[in-house]
């Protein structure tokens, strides 16, 4: 099995699904009553766990957050097997999120009704 490296941006993919039973008294909005979220890896950290899927000998590098995104980002690749030495912490950066909020109607007919990205856009320096 050859190595194969990963290098570009390290995303936490974050699922947050619910009931939509009613509209919010506030605003007209759908009110979700939250009943599971889930964590996936995403942008590169996903290619990397694909290629691990097919089981290469995977060395993944980027940037993470010193914060707890950054954590479990770093714990998914642990648990699938990624090699995350070449992963860097950056203290003055966020780890980059993009949290989508799935409400369903009637227990069924999931829709995603909004996605929330965190992200710092300046370039990483070195």
């Amino acid at each position: 099995m050859r190595p194969l490296l990963v290098l570009g941006d390290l995303l936490l993919d974050i699922y947050t699904w619910g009931d939509a039973e009613r509209i919010s008294p506030e605003a007209p909005v759908p009110v979700i009553r939250v009943d599971r979220e889930e964590h996936r890896l995403g942008g590169a950290a996903s290619v990397a766990r694909l290629a691990r899927g097919l089981e290469a000998e995977v060395f993944l590098a980027g940037v993470v957050g010193e914060d707890l995104a950054g954590r479990s980002l770093r714990r998914l690749l642990a648990e699938d097997g990624i090699d995350a030495g070449l992963v860097l912490e950056d203290g003055s950066r966020c780890t980059t999120t993009r949290e989508r909020l799935v409400g369903r109607a009637a227990q069924r007919h999931p829709h995603q009704m909004v996605r929330i990205d965190r992200e710092v856009l300046e370039a990483v320096l070195l």
